[in-house]
């Protein structure tokens, strides 16, 4: 069909004929922000749609739905294992805070550097140390010293 279309078009027509559908495909996709990753449901979505459409008389060859299955397996405990990353960077962070109560460190606020003693620290994802009566985000602490 495309080559019967090719020969009946001219190239004004053929060139119009693009930018119209440049102009349709960018008003369908206005506001849409495409994905650069695919995650496990995009996964089993386009698991189901192949199974869904496969020709009965030809189905999907057991290897192949193995090896796929064997991919979501391994999408899956990769994903559980950023979630469990994720929280041993918290904790990490936490204890790390935790060892400089009482030590005097050097942060950072802004342009301002900032010395004196941690007196006290908050617990969390975003540890907060507390120096010379105000709190500071563990992240800005550049030095610590031994008292």
């Amino acid at each position: 069909m495309d080559m019967a279309l090719q020969s009946v078009l001219s190239a004004k027509d053929k060139t119009d004929l693009q930018r119209l559908v440049t102009e349709h495909n960018g008003k369908i996709n206005q506001g849409r922000n495409p994905q650069q990753n695919l995650g496990k449901d995009d996964f089993l979505k386009i698991l189901i749609t192949q199974l869904s459409y496969q020709d009965p008389s030809a189905p999907m060859e057991d290897k192949e739905f193995i090896a796929q299955m064997a991919q979501f397996s391994t999408l899956e405990q990769m994903t559980g294992m950023a979630g469990d990353f994720a929280r041993l960077t918290e904790l990490l962070s936490g204890s790390e805070a935790s060892s400089a109560l009482g030590k005097s460190v050097e942060l950072t606020q802004g342009d301002e550097i900032i010395q004196g003693s941690v007196k006290a620290i908050t617990r969390g994802a975003n540890p907060q140390v507390m120096v010379n009566g105000n709190y500071y985000d563990w992240n800005n602490v550049t030095k610590v010293f031994e008292d």
